[in-house]
């Protein structure tokens, strides 16, 4: 017997037919036509099949019982006795970060001197926010550079503030170009965004969906004809983290020329940060990266509050990124099942176990219901953006965990997570 998948399995690149088979012995009984819904049956002769195999005994071993064995197991909740890493993108040991964040950044690098090497390209551009995941990437670029031999002139920072844009971080953008001796061009996107929502009859007071994503939409526009009017190659900022949540506006930072982030997670970038400008004997440049490492992380598409510091921190929507970090960590490096990851992390975020002497991180404790509930954010937010992963720009790949279509995250874009979600449904029961 055979059935493949019908056309209701997935929308994205591929659709199945349905092809069903039902054979005897190697003689085909009955074969559907593409597509053909409904039961699918014919008469097969088990007698015959029997008769058959055993006229054809070549090769055959006999089943001894002594070959199967047969026991039972209890189903029992166990304590662990073994440290459970709650980081397990970053090295066990704090000392091996440096070496791990500069083999991290070599890969990055090499993978951005090829892909400018290719495409003849002796420019980048990127936009710089003055977050975490834009100023990996200006390093990135800046490594790119030096192995290249390339005047760092050449690559170009635009800041676009909008609405949502804190003094906080349009000031460490200022301070990381000035720091870097990079320069760095700053073009409003307010007016445009107006027109934008005028064209399209959008009310401005309204902070919707349309608010935040016509901010991010607008500023991949800029650098992409930037981009196109310079010649030069636009690197993409968006992390392993942001991309596994679907944390990302579909065409809008979701796109560049080349990711050079996709393969990093959020929890792993203050070690990369903090390497590169450890090593360049820059004290002013650790000052400012020690300022960006501490502001919360957002996409600030909404407007600050009355005291002008951040209002929409990206945490608030999908959770701590230790947990959700450790959650993708698990998942996809293991396959563990949705139960398994919630008992990993219950222990690896308890008191006992980060309170191992082999624990060398200060990590916050998390309840099981925070990680109950943050796992079904998990679950949900991975599953249901896979359609922007199906299309992602290219990229390095760094690690074992990678979300490329065309590489190790081969998944529908129209797959589902209620297998999981019932899984952890039981839970709660």
């Amino acid at each position: 017997l055979y059935s493949s998948a019908g056309p209701s399995e997935s929308t994205q690149d591929m659709v199945f037919s349905a092809h069903c088979l039902i054979s005897e012995n190697g003689r085909i009984l009955k074969e559907n036509q593409p597509f053909e819904e409904g039961i699918f049956w014919a008469d097969v002769n088990l007698a015959l099949l029997e008769g058959e195999r055993m006229r054809q005994s070549t090769y055959f071993v006999k089943e001894e019982p002594s070959y199967t064995q047969y026991f039972s197991m209890k189903d029992k909740q166990y304590t662990l006795h073994r440290f459970v890493s709650p980081c397990p993108f970053l090295p066990k040991a704090v000392e091996k970060e440096g070496d791990r964040a500069r083999e991290i950044l070599s890969i990055q690098s090499r993978g951005l001197k090829k892909r400018m090497e290719h495409v003849g390209c002796k420019k980048l551009i990127l936009g710089l926010s003055g977050g975490l995941d834009s100023t990996l990437a200006l390093f990135v670029c800046l490594e790119t550079f030096a192995l290249l031999g390339y005047d760092k002139e050449n690559i170009l920072c635009i800041t676009m503030p909008s609405f949502g844009t804190s003094k906080k971080t349009h000031d460490s953008a200022e301070k990381l170009a000035k720091a870097l001796g990079i320069s760095l061009r700053e073009i409003s996107i307010e007016k445009a965004v107006l027109q934008h929502f005028s064209d399209i009859g959008h009310d401005g007071e309204k902070r919707d969906i349309v608010y935040e994503n016509a901010q991010a939409r607008e500023r991949t526009q800029i650098l992409m004809d930037l981009a196109n009017k310079e010649g030069a190659l636009l690197v993409g900022t968006g992390d392993l983290s942001e991309l596994a949540l679907g944390f990302a506006t579909y065409n809008g930072d979701h796109m560049s020329m080349y990711g050079v982030n996709g393969d990093i997670p959020k929890t792993a970038i203050p070690m990369l940060l903090r390497e590169f400008a450890g090593k360049s004997g820059n004290q002013e440049l650790e000052t400012v990266v020690e300022e960006i490492i501490a502001t919360p992380v957002s996409p600030e598409l909404l407007p600050p509050d009355a005291t002008g510091e951040i209002s929409q921190r990206t945490e608030d929507v999908v959770g701590p990124y230790l947990l959700q970090d450790f959650f993708l960590y698990q998942h996809l490096r293991y396959g563990f099942s949705a139960r398994n990851i919630y008992d990993l992390a219950c222990f690896a975020f308890s008191k006992e176990n980060l309170a191992n002497k082999e624990n060398e991180r200060t990590i916050p404790e998390f309840s099981p219901a925070e990680i109950l509930k943050n796992l079904k954010t998990f679950y949900k937010r991975f599953f249901g953006n896979q359609f922007k992963r199906s299309c992602l720009p290219d990229g390095p790949k760094v690690g074992r965990v990678a979300l490329s279509p065309r590489g190790d995250l081969r998944m529908a874009s129209d797959a589902c997570a209620e297998a999981w979600l019932s899984e952890l449904a039981e839970l709660e029961a």
